[in-house]
């Protein structure tokens, strides 16, 4: 993995001068030199849109992964389990999604697979839930990821909704009284997560209504949702009400989010930010190009709208 950071800063260099022709900018009349060295010192403009980027991503060590995004201009770090949301923290980054697991050694590997659908588990993601929600509050993280889990024999899409707006409804209470948002994350089951039960999103709101409650939101993972669906941007203002997180990746292949894949991500970052949404998208693909963080730097600019 390179960590120089020199591609980036040509990108923004370009991405100025092609900004300025664009828009017949005659009055920058500023020298390459200049504009990189102002591309060096300053972050860019974060827009409206608070992002951050996906722990698993990079293979960065957590505190350089902060520091090299909070000079992109992130806001926060996604995916991160309690025992490190102080490093995130401590750096000045928030922590826009964490785990609801304490510590590595009880890190479960069914984490998705098992879900709210089967009553089995409630005991199980309730006892965790609940260990981790006073967590959150001291830390500062508003947001816990939780899953709908795999389909089971004899537990019909009915069923399997009831059974979930069962589970979390019981949770939804203590969640509202620490301040905490549960998302329930929405997955495809066409090419990563065979057989996972949220996959499209009218389980998901069907779930939501169930439950009633702000404190229990969806995760649109727009990368999931175009696989299984398509037609994002309207699903995504259809059902804004009902969402509390985003994810982002290319499709298909869930790497970069530029124009090598079928999704205007721009489009859809300025969708939302026209909803007024107020929570933060974060990037999980798998970055192709050599240099990881001129990937994160370019998704960056893409969602700032």
């Amino acid at each position: 993995m390179s960590t120089d950071s020199r591609g980036i800063t040509r990108r923004a260099a370009l991405g100025q001068i092609a900004a300025a022709a664009a828009f017949g900018a005659t009055s920058l009349l500023v020298s390459a030199e200049t504009t990189a060295g102002k591309s060096a010192s300053a972050k860019a403009t974060p827009g409206r849109l608070k992002q951050s980027l996906s722990r698993w991503t990079s293979k960065a060590p957590l505190p350089e992964l902060c520091k090299r995004l909070q000079a992109i201009g992130f806001a926060g770090v996604d995916l991160l389990y309690p025992d490190e949301w102080s490093v995130v923290n401590d750096s000045g980054l928030s922590v826009s999604m964490g785990y609801p697991k304490l510590v590595s050694p009880d890190r479960r590997e069914s984490f998705i697979a098992m879900g709210f659908n089967d009553p089995a588990n409630h005991a199980t993601l309730l006892k965790e839930l609940e260990a981790t929600i006073p967590l959150a509050k001291r830390a500062g993280v508003t947001n816990l990821i939780t899953m709908f889990g795999n389909r089971k024999a004899g537990i019909d899409e009915r069923a399997a909704v009831d059974n979930c707006v069962a589970g979390l409804s019981k949770i939804a209470p203590y969640a509202a009284e620490n301040g905490i948002t549960l998302c329930v994350e929405l997955l495809n089951s066409k090419v990563d997560h065979h057989g996972y039960q949220g996959d499209h999103t009218a389980f998901g709101v069907a779930v939501m209504k169930g439950i009633g409650s702000p404190n229990v939101k969806l995760l649109y993972d727009i990368y999931h949702m175009q696989i299984m669906e398509g037609d994002v941007i309207r699903t995504i203002r259809d059902n804004i009400q009902w969402i509390g997180h985003f994810h982002t990746g290319g499709v298909p292949g869930r790497h970069e989010i530029d124009g090598t894949q079928e999704l205007n991500y721009h489009a859809v970052a300025k969708a939302i930010a026209d909803l007024n949404y107020q929570g933060f998208i974060a990037h999980e693909f798998m970055p192709a190009q050599p240099d990881p963080f001129a990937s994160f730097a370019e998704a960056f600019q893409i969602c700032t709208v």
